[in-house]
């Protein structure tokens, strides 16, 4: 199994300083980097601090200059916000400046408060239609001089300056709908998929959905299938409280976002009382420490076994979920010190 590291510049409160931020950040890409992770993930969110993200590309290009062998995952860019010329060449870009080094996600956007401000109108359940047009124009701009005359863009014969350097920039796709699997399959994508709170069940929901998929493709799927869980590791009952308690102050910050329960001032949500979320954002402790990748090293990798049984191929540590900057790093060392071993 081959391990990814996703994280976000994260502020929970205002009085968090961001360049601790910013320093921390970059030090724990650097961290996974030294340690062999195959590919760092940054997002893309607009006006929150606990997802501090308005370009992924940036980011990744910041970090690519000073973490030298990491691939540098797109995770995933919003498909509606972008026009497909700009999208082309951004990630063109960043694949020159970081040697080849560009994993190319694309997605259909989560909250749709974001929504509400970046694409007015646009409700968040139809952001696939953008998705599945943006991604094939992209790839056709990458090779050359490409006119479009799609339902949501129309431009006259264009290509993308710069050109990747790979001749295959690998294609990742976020996907939690059989809609969004088929697409993925059919079209050669790797898949990265998140259960958010939810048990292992809901994984393994996904592998049928997967699996009926390749069905439907004739039997034939050669991409790589990610699973991303948050993750803290932890030997001390201190750390045990400390990470649960962080991630349901986080969680109730998230909940707001997808459930609109709640207001967000000046980039902070509100955070909504425990009795008012249910199913993907509940945090009672005892479901989160068993569905999450929450527990001591033994523990922890007992459960990456549970996904390596399921075919999982590669794991996405999911570090930002409000825990101290100090005490994710002692996770990130605990995993690979620890529980990295147990898969080289």
């Amino acid at each position: 199994m081959k391990f990814h590291l996703a994280i976000n510049l994260e502020r929970m409160t205002p009085e968090t300083d961001i360049r601790a931020v910013r320093d921390h950040t970059l030090e724990m890409v650097k961290m996974a980097d030294a340690a062999g992770f195959e590919i760092a993930w940054a997002a893309e969110h607009h006006a929150l601090e606990m997802t501090i993200a308005p370009n992924p590309f940036q980011i990744l290009t910041w970090w690519g200059e000073h973490a030298k062998n990491i691939r540098l995952g797109v995770g995933v860019v919003n498909a509606a916000y972008w026009h497909p010329i700009n999208m082309a060449g951004e990630a063109a870009f960043l694949d020159l400046t970081s040697e080849g080094r560009l994993e190319f996600g694309i997605g259909s956007g989560a909250y749709q408060r974001e929504f509400d401000r970046m694409f007015p109108g646009l409700d968040q359940k139809d952001g696939w239609r953008y998705m599945q047009e943006m991604l094939p124009v992209v790839k056709e701009l990458w090779k050359g001089d490409y006119a479009h005359d799609g339902e949501f863009w129309h431009f006259p014969t264009s290509t993308s300056c710069p050109k990747p350097l790979q001749q295959e920039v690998p294609i990742w796709v976020a996907a939690r709908a059989p809609i969004t699997f088929d697409y993925a399959v059919e079209h050669g994508c790797n898949i990265m998929s998140w259960p958010l709170t939810m048990p292992m069940s809901e994984a393994e929901s996904y592998r049928g959905r997967l699996d009926d998929a390749i069905a439907k493709n004739g039997g034939k799927f050669n991409g790589t299938w990610a699973m991303m869980r948050h993750t803290a590791v932890y030997e001390t009952e201190e750390d045990r409280q400390r990470a649960l308690a962080a991630i349901r102050v986080q969680l109730a910050m998230f909940g707001n976002l997808m459930t609109k329960t709640g207001e967000v001032h000046n980039g902070f949500p509100d955070t909504v009382n425990a009795e008012e979320l249910a199913g993907n954002f509940r945090v009672d402790p005892v479901m989160l420490e068993e569905n999450l990748m929450f527990g001591t090293p033994e523990t922890v990798i007992e459960k990456l076994k549970l996904y390596e049984a399921l075919g999982v191929d590669a794991f996405i540590y999911y570090a930002s979920m409000g825990m101290d900057m100090d005490q994710q790093k002692e996770s990130l060392k605990l995993f690979i010190d620890k529980v990295m071993p147990a898969y080289a």
